[in-house]
């Protein structure tokens, strides 16, 4: 077993150098014209995209959801010999769907998933995983036209800060609690925990970049709370173990479901939400994270 786990782990890494090279012989220039957006370069040549719905005011339970924390839609793209393999989670309103996968779909992208992460949001959302493989302009000029069909905004142009500004939470203690350093993005404290063993799609290496690591996201809500969302990658093993453990910590799971179609190993995405202290929250998280197999710090 441990002889498979390191043949799968240099694999993964062969397969990640390899795309670092690829990425080099993309101009990704052309693909940030096709799409109107400009990429940030991830580990792995990895170029990925954010698609965030700032024009949506979603609520729920009464706490305002900031896009960082659920609303972040986005597409990623990964070289390989003949093109990229892209992949990537739309943010919808209802009426959208219908529109934007006609167009997807017009375009020969795959939809490989269509479902909610939240329950209770006011208005409701949904979340359209999307894939591909073949020449990276023509998929993000499908994918632009495709966005053309709803209301997600168009890039800002604007400079991102220099410097985040900090939340209203105890984020060194969140850091220690949870084993890992995490970001501030748009007023949202953000975690990515990888898995221990690879994951590849149709033989593809599926970094984290790709969506293939737990998200964990903490919105302040005042007085040292916050609201907490996210998604873990788990194993068909894995699921009920972290549930009884999420229940445990009183958080509550609020979707279970598939975002890739060629995935191994077979994995399942397990969407939470609670409001509480933080502090309380992110014990509660770590303890569904050691049912799992977590990459080690």
């Amino acid at each position: 077993m441990r002889r498979t786990v390191a043949i799968l782990a240099i694999c993964g890494l062969a397969t990640m150098l390899a795309g670092s090279a690829l990425a080099q012989e993309i101009d990704w220039k052309k693909v940030d014209a096709a799409l109107a957006r400009t990429g940030a370069a991830m580990p792995g040549g990895v170029q990925r995209y954010s698609l965030p719905r700032s024009d949506l005011n979603v609520t729920v339970d009464g706490v305002a959801i900031k896009p960082a924390l659920a609303l972040g839609g986005w597409v990623a793209f990964e070289p390989a010999h003949g093109g990229v393999m892209v992949m990537g989670d739309v943010v919808l309103t209802e009426a959208e769907i219908k529109p934007v996968m006609t167009k997807l779909l017009e375009g020969e992208l795959q939809i490989t998933a269509l479902h909610n992460h939240l329950l209770r949001a006011n208005p409701a959302t949904f979340y359209m995983h999307v894939g591909g493989h073949g020449d990276p302009v023509k998929m993000a000029e499908t994918i632009r036209a495709a966005l053309a069909l709803s209301k997600t905004p168009a890039e800002s142009g604007q400079a991102a800060p220099a410097l985040a500004a900090a939340v209203d939470l105890p984020t060194a203690q969140l850091d220690e609690i949870l084993g890992v350093k995490g970001k501030t993005t748009g007023g949202v404290y953000q975690f990515s925990v990888p898995r221990r063993d690879p994951i590849t799609e149709s033989g593809m290496n599926v970094p984290a970049a790709m969506g293939s690591a737990n998200a964990v996201n903490f919105q302040p809500t005042g007085q040292g709370k916050a609201a907490i969302t996210g998604d873990f990658v788990v194993t068909a093993d894995e699921v009920n173990p972290l549930i009884r453990a999420l229940r445990a910590g009183e958080i509550e799971v609020t979707a279970i479901h598939s975002h890739m179609l060629d995935e191994q190993p077979r994995l399942f995405f397990v969407h939470f939400w609670a409001n509480d202290d933080a502090l309380k929250l992110a014990k509660g998280i770590r303890a569904a994270l050691e049912k799992t197999a977590i990459a080690k710090s």
